[in-house]
């Protein structure tokens, strides 16, 4: 059967070309009345619209922003960067990306950061922050002005976004734990967990499914309270050999979130020949240096440019009443160790 036209949806609702013309490109001056019979032709004859034809023809420009947080970190660097090629390439296809960057502290300035947006320019958002009341309902506010709205990384899930563009964090706990476990080999001992925030539901999740599989497979293994450090280096450092000092049975470490340079250098410096499983998150030249000198054990990484080019098809598809692919928008999780680790670590 041939591919149905605009022509056929005519003939079905029997309308001029006109009017099909301004309903499916949503220009005013048609009745309701006829808006529901070309729509319910549409359905009847399975028609697909060529939207990047379409967006070329009416010169639409679609504008996406991503929201990120301000700490500099080399995760952000290579989110950002991941971003930039965004927007040389999208370009190409009619989609123009800005950066704006968050408060990674202050939830409340965060806030008033987006609320700052305007709104009526910004067709899609892509947004990495901790939740909180005032932000979901700032989300909401968002979504009911038309902004397609979805969390990356770190999910938003009372906001009432459709997507979530990221790994499964407890999935991804539940692994570092197994991972350090056996890396560990011992029956006995403890295990310290470094974080950003615990506001952040990304780390929140990761600890959670962390002790889920350390409770069920590991119990002689006492997991210590999770120690914040907001992903910056220096205080990584800092608590690191805080705990490298006062807990003489430490058996691994976990670092949820970033600033691992700063447990790179407490664990390069230390003294004493105990042996400590070390497992990270996030492959950049700094862990994957650490996996090489032995001081980390296994990263959990996952891939940033999938993460953006992700983002960037589910807020237009959203835009586009399109339908997506689930398997080509899962984000999936890898495991790194020093046999596996990628050739060059400039590339990283």
């Amino acid at each position: 059967m041939a591919r149905p036209t605009v022509h056929d949806i005519a003939r079905h609702a029997n309308v001029s070309l006109a009017t099909v013309d301004r309903v499916l490109n949503e220009r005013p001056g048609v009745r309701a009345k006829t808006i529901e019979r070309v729509q319910e032709a549409v359905s009847a004859l399975g028609y697909m619209r060529d939207l990047h034809a379409a967006n070329l023809a009416r010169q639409r420009l679609y504008r996406i922003v991503f929201a990120v947080p301000s700490i500099r970190s080399k995760f952000m660097e290579q989110l950002e960067a991941e971003i930039h090629r965004a927007q040389v390439n999208q370009l190409a296809e009619r989609c123009r990306i800005d950066i704006v960057h968050l408060p990674s502290t202050d939830t409340h300035q965060l806030v008033t950061e987006l609320a700052r947006l305007e709104v009526e320019s910004i067709d899609g958002l892509a947004i990495m922050a901790p939740e909180t009341p005032r932000l979901r309902d700032q989300i909401i506010h968002l979504r009911q002005a038309g902004v397609a709205v979805v969390p990356i990384v770190s999910n938003l899930p009372n906001s009432g976004c459709a997507h979530f563009v990221g790994i499964n964090n407890v999935g991804a706990g539940r692994t570092a734990a197994l991972l350090l476990g056996r890396f560990a080999g011992t029956a006995t001992g403890t295990v310290a967990v470094i974080a950003g925030s615990m506001a952040q539901h990304d780390h929140a999740e990761r600890r959670f499914g962390f002790d889920l599989v350390m409770h069920e497979q590991f119990p002689g293994l006492k997991v210590l309270p999770t120690i914040e450090c907001w992903d910056r280096a220096e205080l990584v450092d800092l608590r690191a050999r805080e705990v490298l000092a006062r807990v003489p049975d430490l058996a691994g470490i976990y670092s949820v979130g970033a600033g691992v340079s700063g447990l790179a250098a407490a664990l390069a410096d230390r003294n004493d020949r105990r042996r400590l499983a070390v497992v990270v998150h996030e492959l950049t030249a700094i862990s994957n240096d650490a996996l090489r000198r032995g001081l980390f054990d296994a990263v959990i990484a996952q891939d940033i440019g999938h993460i953006v080019r992700s983002a960037v098809r589910v807020l237009l598809a959203s835009k586009e009443g399109r339908a997506l692919d689930p398997a080509q928008e899962r984000i999936r999780t890898e495991i790194f160790v020093k046999e596996n680790l990628p050739g060059d670590p400039g590339h990283i």
